[in-house]
């Protein structure tokens, strides 16, 4: 497959590593020649992925840290330059939901820790190397509940949002630099979070968004390093934000009926 972005040796971070979408990135781009890093909290199920990525592509490995603790992830991104010589591609995946169970101030703060600031500063990080050589991607993972809120993500949706505009803002700030800047929508998909959601009573979104961990992860391996800065897995999701801009009243009335 010819990919705009080779992917043959290239070192690889990817953050939410041990589960879900994040633990398929990983699985595919070491299985497409990438050197991979995965990073994310939970040990035991990193040292399961560990030898996974190993076998696929010599180099590979794992590392645990929350990157909520943004000065822990950057050291960690900054160790993996001094290692490899350089991070190629970084896939802020990690992220975070909310439940009904929580109130008040503090579940807003560890929801944009985690889904806003963590990306943001490795972004930040990567960056200046990538800048230097004219070479790198990052991809900043997102969420449709960005662009178009419903109830019941009152501080998902937000740090979503927050991100899509620091991604497009930045990827246009970046132009002609060599280096490329993606924030990937994939739709719902049933991961842990996608279903935990769910089960909290969120409804179940219809099937034309549904996406499968394999479909969103070769759909971003393919436009890894391409010129266009959204990659959308579900494309009729766009449509949420035109129908809220021309026809807000029936977009909410909408969206209520189907909250229940």
């Amino acid at each position: 497959m010819s990919r705009p972005f080779p992917l043959e040796g290239a070192v690889s971070v990817v953050t939410g590593a041990s589960s879900g979408l994040g633990r398929r990135f990983a699985r595919d781009l070491a299985a497409a020649g990438a050197v991979v890093v995965g990073v994310a909290r939970r040990r035991e199920l990193l040292d399961e992925l560990a030898g996974e990525l190993s076998a696929l592509s010599a180099g590979s490995s794992t590392q645990v840290c929350d990157v909520a603790d943004t000065d822990a992830f950057t050291a960690l991104l900054a160790d993996v330059e001094a290692a490899h010589g350089r991070v190629d591609l970084l896939v802020n995946n990690a992220g975070v939901g909310e439940t009904r169970q929580e109130e008040g101030l503090e579940k807003y703060r560890r929801i944009m820790d985690t889904n806003y600031f963590a990306a943001v500063a490795g972004t930040l990080a990567v960056l200046p190397g990538m800048r230097q050589r004219r070479r790198g991607v990052v991809v900043n993972v997102s969420s449709d509940s960005g662009r178009a809120p419903g109830p019941g993500e009152t501080a998902y949706g937000p740090s979503k949002a927050a991100l899509s505009a620091f991604t497009e803002s930045m990827a246009m700030q970046l132009d002609k630099s060599g280096v490329q800047l993606h924030v990937l929508y994939p739709g719902w998909v049933p991961t842990a979070m996608g279903s935990g959601a769910v089960a909290e009573g969120m409804p179940m979104p219809p099937r034309v968004v549904r996406r499968s961990e394999q479909q969103v992860s070769r759909l971003l391996l393919s436009r890894l390093g391409g010129r266009r800065i959204d990659i959308d897995a579900a494309q009729v999701a766009r449509l949420a934000p035109v129908a809220r801009a021309l026809f807000p009243a029936l977009y909410r009335r909408g969206v209520r009926a189907a909250a229940g």
